[in-house]
């Protein structure tokens, strides 16, 4: 009997185990089918790039027929449930899809941490439909905003996606001479927090460059419809607030029936991707994936793009009953835009530990058109590399 097997989720763990089963299992194998809400592979690292130009969300939007093979079945629907003793999929438009083995590659929610005003007040940005809207709302401030009282934009989390979302903003403010002041707030002592030194200076100094004021040390701790209050005694007003500040798992999984962390709804998985229901697996950011001396993988698109690899080939070979392999993430070193601009860190086979400049720019530029070209085509991995 052909096996069903089920993935879910378009992001980079998603698409990228997609295309790794498809290359391993041969015809009449196993019938794949993969669930999303959205019809399209989103390339999330840089979809801050739409808040400057909507224009771009063409290049960093890459439809799913352009990526899986004709003889895997797509399904687009929000995925409500997973029941694993029934071993179905539930959508919430009532549809299920059957399943013989399951990979859950959902993604992450944005985290707000219970603080009062936070989820309410503020944008997100975690898809197209967030980039266009920061954009717009941006437009809209700066509309209403003269030099002697310009538009307040404060980004919150200083973390990638906020530092690369700040950085956008400024382009914008530049390249339309729009009154605006941008903030980036951090609770932590520090932008980018828990990485190396040398590159937390670096970023630093481009976010100054770029005329972004930093403030770092102490946390947001309410947020209203015109203020936010940062610590004990400072306020902030504002015009457009931005929430980058963390990560927490689906709800769509919080009634599974597999071990996760009760918190954050992300799944326990080993490093061979299994869960504690031997026909359910995990991958990406819906995970914690066990690598060892009580660490788990980074939740960033690079080690999504290493695991899924792996976990393609683990379906496959659970379809045929064969050894599972295990995964280790390998950091391959850090880019980080802001803006025009670009901070590398740690790359494999560069001498120079960090480093800034036409380099870093080009190298930030080469990773993310790989990525296109490697779940799409080299052509539309060339059209996309001016705007990355």
């Amino acid at each position: 009997m052909t096996q069903k097997v089920v993935v879910l989720g378009a992001g980079y763990a998603g698409a990228g185990a997609v295309k790794a089963f498809e290359d391993e299992i041969e015809d009449g194998e196993a019938e794949l089918t993969w669930i999303s809400d959205r019809d399209y592979h989103l390339v999330l690292h840089e979809v801050h790039r739409v808040i400057r130009d909507p224009s771009v969300e063409s290049k960093v939007a890459v439809p799913i027929d352009d990526i899986k093979s004709p003889d895997t079945n797509f399904v687009k629907g929000h995925v409500e449930n997973v029941d694993v003793d029934e071993r179905v999929v539930e959508l919430d438009d009532d549809r299920t899809v059957d399943y013989d083995y399951l990979l859950v590659g959902l993604g992450s929610a944005t985290a707000f941490y219970g603080i009062e005003g936070l989820e309410e007040f503020s944008l997100t940005l975690k898809s197209l439909d967030d980039a266009r809207e920061i954009h717009e709302e941006i437009k809209a401030a700066a509309e209403d905003a003269s030099r002697s009282e310009p538009a307040q934009v404060i980004v919150g989390g200083a973390g990638l996606s906020g530092i690369q979302a700040a950085g956008e903003i400024a382009e914008f403010r530049d390249k339309h001479r729009a009154p605006i002041d941008i903030k980036l707030v951090e609770g932590l002592d520090e932008v980018f927090p828990g990485n190396d030194p040398e590159l937390q200076g670096a970023l630093r100094k481009r976010l100054n460059i770029q005329d972004i004021e930093i403030m770092t040390g102490e946390f947001i701790s309410q947020v209203d419809e015109e203020t936010i209050y940062v610590g004990d005694e400072t306020e902030l007003d504002y015009d457009v607030f931005i929430w980058t500040g963390g990560i927490t798992g689906q709800k769509e999984v919080a009634e599974a029936k597999v071990d996760k962390d009760e918190r954050s709804n992300r799944i326990f998985a080993g490093s061979d991707f299994s869960t504690s229901d031997e026909r359910v697996f995990a991958i990406g950011d819906s995970a914690l994936i066990d690598q060892g001396n009580d660490n788990i993988a980074p939740p960033t698109a690079q080690a999504a793009w290493q695991a899924a690899e792996v976990a393609g080939e683990n379906l496959a070979r659970t379809v045929r009953g064969q050894p599972l392999k295990t995964w280790a993430h390998k950091d391959k070193g850090t880019l980080v835009s802001v803006g025009e601009m670009a901070v590398a860190h740690g790359v494999q086979g560069v001498p120079v530990q960090t480093f800034g400049g036409p380099g870093a720019k080009f190298l930030k530029k080469a990773v993310a058109t790989r990525w296109i070209a490697d779940i799409s085509s080299a052509k539309r991995a060339v059209t996309a590399w001016d705007d990355m």
